[in-house]
């Protein structure tokens, strides 16, 4: 399969080092709107252009989106699977119907296939949370996420005058994680679930005590958890902070007909080093699904929930069956 990359940030890495290791996959070239003559890439791959990719597209087999969901994914989704197939990480949830309205649209007029919100949340997490569901439809779902960098968050922060450089962690309140893990089916507020670490290089001069002010009080990110401000050298963030690791746990506590208890509890969870490398590495399985399934005749748009989980796999269906059935 020739596979393309447009986007070359951490996640557009993470796809490129995922792509390298499957063997059934060839990288086709990565698509940048930077000067390709002035990106370097891990890999021997061709840097094209975002102009050259109309002229490239009929050489590839899906191409992979790295662009952001804020205000990259919703343009370029679309477009480009007009053009071929596609697969996306838009991470929007509340704006993933529209996406996928606007992306089945285009890719359904050219026969293309576009796969959107591809990941582990949504994603993974996502097909367990069907599962689950499915299994145990008298129930609750509880979603934990981290200990973990959350890269928006750490924006946020960075943004506020005085602040040189932050990383921000969300942590999961364990005592909750417990009580839904024990059956005891809680009932649970945003400030019960999680807690946020935030981790801040002031500027020379600035002042520690408003900064600390902005972040606790920042409305849609900090204002509605109890959060921690830690000021630190750069030399410490550079040393202590500089990686992306993620995670993070998605639970159903649910009742069988057996006794009409809560004493049911599903989980699925994830611990991950690298959250762009481990998400370039789901993107990289469904676009194989999504190779597949085009192929046969499938166009539109889709999601994770309509893939058969063994399209997923480099390996042969028969095997599957014989060893992991």
């Amino acid at each position: 399969m020739k596979v393309g990359i447009v986007g070359y940030g951490n996640l557009g890495r993470g796809v490129e080092a995922a792509v390298t290791l499957a063997g059934d996959m060839e990288l086709a070239g990565v698509f940048t709107r930077r000067d390709p003559g002035s990106l370097k890439i891990a890999s021997d791959a061709p840097v094209y252009g975002m102009d050259q990719l109309d002229a490239k597209a009929e050489e590839i087999d899906v191409m992979i989106l790295c662009g952001g969901s804020a205000t990259d994914l919703p343009e370029m989704t679309p477009q480009i699977a007009a053009k071929c197939n596609v697969v996306d990480s838009f991470d929007t949830h509340a704006n993933i119907p529209q996406h996928l309205a606007t992306v089945d649209a285009a890719a359904a007029k050219a026969g293309n296939l576009g796969i959107i919100s591809v990941g582990w949340d949504p994603g993974l997490f996502s097909v367990a949370r069907l599962y689950a569901n499915a299994a145990l439809p008298e129930g609750d779902d509880y979603t934990f996420w981290g200990r973990g960098v959350s890269q928006g968050h750490s924006d946020a922060i960075r943004r506020i005058d005085g602040v040189a450089d932050a990383r921000q962690y969300t942590v999961p309140v364990e005592t909750a994680v417990d009580k839904v893990r024990a059956g005891e089916h809680p009932q649970l507020s945003t400030r019960d679930k999680h807690t946020r670490e935030c981790y801040v290089v002031a500027e020379d001069g600035a002042d520690k005590a408003v900064i600390e002010e902005a972040i606790v009080t920042m409305p849609n990110y900090f204002a509605d958890y109890d959060t921690t401000v830690i000021f630190i050298s750069q030399e410490e963030m550079d040393q202590n902070h500089k990686g992306l690791p993620h995670g993070g746990s998605v639970l159903r506590s649910g009742m069988t007909g057996v006794d009409g208890q809560y004493g049911n509890t599903v989980e699925f969870t994830l611990n991950l080093d690298s959250n762009p490398f481990f998400t370039g590495s789901v993107l990289t399985a469904v676009a194989r699904a999504c190779v597949r399934m085009n192929k046969e005749g499938t166009t539109g748009g889709r999601t994770i929930f309509d893939i058969p989980p063994c399209y997923l796999s480099e390996t042969p269906r028969e095997e599957l069956i014989a060893h992991m059935l």
